[in-house]
């Protein structure tokens, strides 16, 4: 087992450099920049997708001349964008050979260089294997602290998703395995397969409307994860304001998890209950629930406990951005979503670079649970 993990632990790098060259690769081409998004609000048209796409012919026919290098810099000195692009990796300053001194980009015995893209992906990737995800541009705190401070909120949302989902869906698949084919079977199959089809932020706005004050009942909060005054409340008070706050943004988060889970307990157990080993357990006269939760479960949840950390990472993942949006919990998705419209390059890649490193790493955690589960599995002698 120790060969085989070492294995995956060596394709974690180059799969992870993948992931980082195609997405920068990405942003080479994408239209707007982190100065021209500094450029579009210092000028007054909001963002950088409204100087791409907006302005009238005139201000079409004044950056398409050569001698304008960013939409929408009309008003701005060249040194003033010089110094920002300086500022945020993308040119240096080179200096005459014997030069003294600090570089300046005012000093006639200065230039400005642009750094070219494969090097600055390289300085990038020197800094990310030490961890240093370097500042963000626009929020002037480190992207790693950043990070940190908004993985609570995520993390809330990815565990007890996850939780609920497993509590809910193994007894539900259970007893539809051993009803299988009967009403209650299909009726249930039915109401969580319209749940799974229902989009979560459907889900979402559907509960604000009902529960938190949008045209019935004020049941819940509106946003938040805690309350104003929860410096000021005791644990027992905090611990209740803390469920109170996050029932609607865990509920929209899990609804759509039941089906598949649900689904997966119940053919699990019906290809256990089918099996030798089953009939014989019954026909010594133990009771069926000794049969089902004696024998059956062990081998039927081979597959159901082992996927637990792929679960929570695709929760966690997948619906945080929209569920945060909604609920206004400031979180990692809401993080990513406006890093990504502002330009904010080092949030981006950083959490990209976070993001894809613990799910490989959660793929292997996913391999060592079967081993954990079923002793059985041995991944070196398939391998081999």
């Amino acid at each position: 087992m120790g060969a085989y993990i070492l294995r995956r632990l060596l394709l974690i790098v180059p799969t992870l450099i993948g992931i980082m060259v195609i997405n920068f690769t990405l942003t080479q081409f994408v239209p707007g920049g982190p100065i021209e998004q500094i450029i579009a609000q210092m000028e007054g048209e909001g963002d950088v997708f409204e100087a791409i796409s907006g302005g009238g012919q005139e201000e079409t026919a004044s950056a398409a001349t050569a001698d304008e290098r960013y939409l929408g810099a009309r008003g701005l000195p060249q040194d003033f964008l010089d110094k920002l692009e300086i500022e945020m990796g993308f040119a240096r300053v080179v200096c005459d050979p014997g030069f003294e001194g600090a570089p300046d980009i005012k000093n006639p015995a200065c230039v400005k260089e642009d750094i070219p893209a494969l090097e600055r992906f390289l300085i990038m990737m020197g800094r990310y294997i030490r961890f240093d995800f370097g500042e963000s541009y626009f929020r002037s705190i480190g992207v790693f602290e950043l990070i940190a401070e908004k993985l609570p909120v995520s993390i809330t949302l990815g565990l007890w998703s996850t939780v609920i989902a497993y509590l809910v869906s193994i007894p539900l698949g259970i007893k539809k395995a051993v009803r299988d084919g009967t009403r209650f079977d299909t009726v249930t199959s039915a109401l969580i397969i319209v749940a799974y089809a229902i989009p979560g932020f459907l889900v979402a706005i559907l509960l604000l409307v009902l529960l938190a004050g949008g045209s019935y009942w004020q049941i819940f909060p509106l946003r938040g994860l805690t309350s104003d005054n929860w410096e000021d409340l005791s644990l027992i008070g905090k611990v209740l304001d803390y469920f109170w706050h996050i029932t609607l943004p865990v509920v929209a988060s899990t609804i759509a998890s039941f089906a598949t889970l649900t689904l997966l307990t119940k053919n699990s157990f019906l290809d256990e209950i089918k099996k030798q080993y089953v009939i014989t357990a019954r026909a010594k006269g133990l009771s069926e629930s000794r049969v089902l939760y004696g024998h059956v479960f062990r081998n039927a949840m081979l597959i159901v406990i082992s996927g637990f950390p792929a679960l929570f990472i695709g929760v966690f993942f997948g619906g945080s951005l929209i569920i945060e949006t909604i609920f206004s919990l400031d979180g990692l998705g809401r993080l990513g979503f406006e890093a990504a419209v502002a330009r904010d390059y080092p949030i981006v890649f950083g959490t990209l670079f976070v993001f894809g490193l613990v799910g490989l790493l959660v793929g292997i955690l996913s391999d060592l649970m079967y081993v954990f589960v079923d002793p059985r599995i041995d991944f070196e002698r398939r391998v081999g």
